[in-house]
């Protein structure tokens, strides 16, 4: 699979009070696929306890 390339712009992602970069639901749209790895805020409805969308 060939990754592409998706620029970050404001609203895809935000510091968490750790200082961990937390990409929003916007950015995971973008694109355009799950990614299964339990993302805090997958629009795409993954559950990483049963490993499904």
């Amino acid at each position: 699979m060939i990754k592409k390339y998706i620029p970050v712009e404001e609203g895809d992602f935000y510091y968490d009070p750790s200082g961990y970069r937390v990409f929003t639901a916007q950015y995971h749209l973008k694109r355009g696929h799950c990614c299964e790895s339990g993302c805090r805020h997958c629009p795409y409805g993954y559950d990483p306890k049963t490993n499904k969308q």
